[in-house]
């Protein structure tokens, strides 16, 4: 069978109008703008207006990646959407995507593995076009974690944000190699066991509610470093690769501390490090391709770059990838 490689062709970002600020919050609960900066390096973060949805979000950001790429909607095989937040229970946020960009054939379909959800999505994707079974693809990172948040609870609203970011993968042929561009290698990774340091208290089959985020972030915070680290460490010995020969790292935005953990565990500079954690908060799915974007638009990132994602989420789940721009 014959083996094709994932390029990404081209990046889109899209981000809701209203801003919240540390100073906002700070009239909501009992915070600070020093205390949340001082804890998370957060300064502010991205609200959808009210009726403005997940699929919208991702939509646009679905739309500009297809400029950046020079491509039609009807151009794509496939639409992967990663998110924790859909529209409805069913049909898939990704359907409605394909709907509203005008994508008539093809298959379209979610995927939920929270903050690793991008990761998740892109691999999959991958898999699909590496198999020649999709020849053009776009995985999407979208989320609206505002409807899920407890606005009286200080220590995950002022984590959070909403945003969409996306990327178009285009199937050039040859396998995967360290010169070329396209998806060099990916390892995910999930453990059940802790599933009640970050959850949502609410769901269809359970309380027949949506609930509300809940999270344990010290303990967090400890095993987002040990398991992000390990799942490098594995991506790039799979690899034949090294720390040294990493152009950019696009780590999930989560927390500043989080970033500046990793970085100093991987012996990374900061200069390499893209954060845009300041400026849009934790997006879940979406804050990935969301800080891609940033940093392509703004010439950081180049063709040939290679460059590093991580991400852990709730479940737990986490992994790594490297890209070959």
């Amino acid at each position: 069978m014959s083996r094709f490689r994932s390029v990404i062709a081209g990046v889109g970002s899209y981000l809701p109008e209203k801003i919240l600020t540390n100073a906002d919050l700070a009239e909501m609960v009992d915070t600070t703008d020093e205390w949340i900066k001082k804890r998370t390096g957060i300064k502010k973060r991205h609200i959808a207006a009210e009726g403005e949805t997940t699929s919208m979000l991702a939509t646009h950001a679905a739309k500009r990646a297809l400029e950046a790429a020079g491509m039609e909607a009807g151009e794509l095989d496939l639409i992967v959407l990663a998110t924790a937040t859909p529209d409805l229970t069913f049909p898939a946020t990704a359907t409605m995507v394909q709907r509203e960009i005008g994508m008539y054939r093809g298959f379209a379909f979610d995927i939920n593995a929270v903050c690793s959800g991008f990761l998740y999505a892109l691999s999959v994707a991958d898999s699909f076009v590496a198999r020649g079974q999709a020849r053009n693809a776009m995985v999407i990172g979208a989320e609206t974690f505002s409807r899920i948040l407890d606005w009286s609870d200080r220590t995950t609203c002022v984590l959070f944000g909403d945003g969409a970011g996306a990327v178009v993968l285009r199937g050039e042929p040859g396998a995967p190699g360290m010169a070329e561009r396209g998806i060099v290698h990916t390892h995910l990774r999930s453990d059940g066991r802790y599933q009640d340091l970050l959850y949502v208290d609410g769901g269809p089959s359970t309380t027949k509610t949506v609930g509300h985020l809940r999270m344990d972030g010290h303990k967090v915070f400890r095993h987002a470093i040990t398991n992000i680290s390990g799942a490098i460490a594995r991506v790039l010995v799979d690899s034949g690769l090294n720390e040294s020969d990493i152009d950019w790292f696009v780590p999930h935005q989560a927390n500043e501390r989080i970033l500046e953990g990793i970085s100093k565990k991987l012996g990374l500079p900061k200069k390499k490090v893209i954060s845009t954690v300041a400026e849009h908060g934790n997006t879940s799915a979406a804050s990935i391709p969301l800080a891609l974007d940033v940093a392509v638009k703004d010439g950081r990132i180049k063709q040939g770059d290679l460059v590093l994602f991580e991400a852990l989420g709730g479940g737990f789940t986490w992994g790594a990838a490297l890209v070959r721009m």
